[in-house]
């Protein structure tokens, strides 16, 4: 997954960065960074764990701890 495709999936889940990083058992910073572009000194790759939990999330799945989200 790539730092576009990651922060695409974020707003479709329709998570702030805060929400994510909570979801993700993270940092909003962490988020930041995986966000941001490759060429960034800050840059990071997403964590496999990441990846995994996004594609569980897009395909519905629903934890108790789910943030509400104003859709």
């Amino acid at each position: 997954m790539t730092h576009d495709e990651l922060k695409a999936a974020r707003k479709k889940l329709g998570l702030t960065q805060a929400q994510l990083a909570y979801m993700l058992d993270s940092t909003d910073r962490m988020v930041r960074r995986v966000e941001s572009p490759p060429d960034r000194s800050t840059a990071q790759p997403p964590p496999t764990r990441w990846v995994r939990l996004l594609e569980a999330y897009l395909d519905g799945h629903r934890p108790r701890d789910w943030p509400r989200t104003q859709e």
